[in-house]
């Protein structure tokens, strides 16, 4: 039953980006997707001393080459994907093995002004039974007249809870482990009505089921296993002069989901999720970002969809789910300067908390963030990132690919 939901999932998934790809394929003029594998070519009368001599080159050097083109502009049109892999660490999840492929594409190859297309499709596995595999990416429509935004995951996960709620989530005795799967797909179709301004539907869907509870009383009656799927809508503004990397710009997201119970949810809920951006470039190769990110829940919101803080992209350094409770909200302000050749540093500084109503906010449960990253160009514009992050009594080791925002 749970590798059918999961295969549904990724079906479902799947066949809804495919469909919005498919529409645009008359105005779609990407020629065969060329793989950036550096190839050797030898000219017509070379002779046979060279071409074994280039034979003789071994798998190192010819990784070491690989990589040193992977950032470098293409000559060719068409598809340009890349991929890198090796093994990481994170606090949350230990060692593992990591693969990424990343791929940039345009809609429009005449089309110099039109930000590219980017898609990640990504794998991870670790000594703590985490497993994921998952597609996401933005596909920037002809002219920018519209754009598709989806993120498609899977996931096996052996983690640990805490409890609902920050007096919960702060009590180190409340530390217990769990194992639960997750599957997941959030898509957005926006259509632009203005210069830098786009609305459109959503969709979400999410499946969790977890079990092997150690403190079980910690769930509060909650279902170990729920389903949830909701529709709503997305508003965007953005000016961002890169969507991965960007230095210059701002961008503002808002959410409005539905997850009512004539879609077959057992918990109906309405989720409400914003985040706002800016970036500024302060000298060469200094670039100041800031990000506000809020995401509120009415109605009676399942444990696997509370906001929670933590993981790879808000207040890194917290174990992802450690705080969640109805609401949710953090910012961070992130100095990043680019170092020499592909390398680069970022530092930060942010704050967060969880609260089940505005009535109980406390200056005293927001929580500190800060820490410092490195940065490696994979591809252009395009970075390769590892974050220590660090908060109140946690430190977390984060290893990615593009920007936390």
């Amino acid at each position: 039953m749970q590798l059918r939901i999961l295969f549904i999932t990724l079906l479902f998934a799947t066949l809804a980006v495919n469909y919005v790809l498919a529409a645009d394929g008359d105005a779609i003029s990407v020629p065969p997707a060329t793989v950036s594998v550096p190839a050797v070519v030898a000219p017509p009368d070379s002779v046979a001393t060279p071409r074994l001599a280039e034979k003789k080159k071994g798998i190192i050097a010819g990784i070491i080459d690989y990589f040193n083109e992977t950032n470098k502009p293409r000559k060719t049109k068409g598809f340009d994907i890349s991929f890198i892999g090796g093994p990481y660490y994170s606090t949350d999840t230990k060692f593992g093995i990591g693969l990424i492929a990343a791929g940039l594409y345009r809609t429009d190859t005449t089309d110099l002004e039109l930000p590219p297309s980017d898609v990640s499709l990504y794998l991870k596995a670790t000594t703590s039974m985490f497993f994921q595999i998952g597609l996401r990416g933005n596909h920037i429509r002809p002219h920018d007249s519209a754009r598709l935004g989806y993120d498609i995951n899977i996931a096996s996960i052996k983690s640990k809870f805490w409890g609902i709620g920050y007096d919960n989530n702060i009590d180190n005795a409340n530390e217990s482990n769990y194992k639960y799967l997750c599957s997941e797909a959030n898509i957005y179709y926006t259509w632009r009505l203005a210069k830098n301004l786009y609305l459109g539907p959503s969709g979400m869907f999410n499946y969790v089921n977890g079990r092997d509870f150690g403190k079980p009383w910690l769930w509060e009656d909650e279902s170990p296993r729920t389903f949830n799927l909701g529709v709503g809508f997305t508003l965007q503004y953005d000016s961002r002069d890169f969507l991965t990397n960007a230095s210059q710009g701002y961008y503002f997201r808002l959410d409005q989901r539905f997850n009512p119970r004539f879609l077959f949810n057992k918990y109906a809920f309405t989720l409400t999720e914003a985040s706002f951006s800016t970036y500024h470039t302060l000298w060469k190769g200094g670039v100041l970002a800031y990000n506000f990110h809020a995401r509120f829940t009415y109605g009676n919101t399942p444990w696997g969809l509370l906001g929670t803080l933590g993981g790879s992209d808000n207040m890194r350094g917290y174990f992802e789910g450690r705080y969640r409770d109805k609401n949710e909200a953090d910012m961070c302000l992130e100095m990043r300067q680019h170092i020499w050749r592909r390398n680069g540093v970022v530092a930060w500084i942010g704050a967060g908390t969880v609260f089940p109503k505005f009535s109980a906010l406390r200056w005293s449960k927001v929580l500190p963030n800060w820490g410092i990253g490195y940065r490696w160009e994979f591809k252009k514009k395009v970075n390769v990132r590892l974050d220590v992050g660090f908060g109140r009594h946690q430190t977390g080791i984060i290893f990615g690919i593009n920007e936390a925002f």
